[in-house]
């Protein structure tokens, strides 16, 4: 696969998850590449945790459009129903479980579903973000993300950073596998036929259940 193919593949398969009505709220980098291939037909509410819901793409025309940022500080729109409000609303939000789903990228995920997100000790960071709200508060936490980073599995038995939630993630999604996290471990529900489920498992630090009815990743 080539690296420009990367991303978009991931995005694309992410999107599938997403159903008509949901409150989806997206994570900086790759994430925000999902609502680009969600079906025309299913209609998302997208949130932003710096105090918008209604998310859309960046609209030049809008007269706000130089005000209008997304969480990580990207231009964006906001739907003709949208609404604007304070941090505090916003978190309420969250909290109060109203976000169906959340979309993040991650350094690392263990077997368990815990997840480290945030910070490389050493390495300056701005800070945590929404991110642990996002992920006691989402009712659903996909974690989109490269498989490997450098070709170091960054699916583990047990994360070596910092760790932003325990047991929070539901389902990853890489370029080479989808893999649901559950109580007796990581099951392979689908994989990328560029690669073989040998290679899959070597690229991944974690024992891999194969489920009984894996396929193919759906284009």
């Amino acid at each position: 696969m080539e690296r420009s193919e990367i991303k978009p593949y991931i995005a694309k398969r992410v999107a599938k998850e997403l159903h008509d009505g949901d409150v989806v709220n997206l994570g900086i980098g790759l994430p925000t590449m999902v609502p680009d291939y969600v079906d025309p037909s299913v209609k998302l509410t997208l949130h932003s945790e710096n105090g918008y819901i209604g998310l859309t793409a960046a609209d030049p025309d809008h007269p706000d459009a130089e005000y209008i940022t997304n969480a990580g500080g990207q231009y964006s729109g906001i739907e003709p129903d949208g609404m604007y409000f304070d941090s505090a609303f916003s978190f309420g939000i969250v909290r109060g479980q109203h976000v169906d789903a959340t979309i993040l990228g991650s350094l690392q995920v263990s077997e368990h579903g815990d997840i480290a997100n945030w910070i490389i000790p050493g390495k300056m960071v701005p800070g945590m973000g929404g991110a642990m709200d996002l992920l006691s508060g989402a009712k659903k936490t996909i974690v989109a993300m490269e498989h490997t980073q450098k070709g170091n599995p960054k699916i583990l038995p047990e994360c070596t950073l910092p760790l932003t939630a325990k047991g929070a993630v539901d389902l990853i999604i890489t370029e080479m596998a989808v893999i649901e996290v559950t109580d007796k471990g990581l099951v392979l529900k689908e994989y990328n036929p560029e690669f073989t489920i040998e290679e899959i498992q070597a690229a991944t630090a974690a024992k891999l259940i194969i489920a009984d009815d894996i396929k193919p990743i759906e284009e």
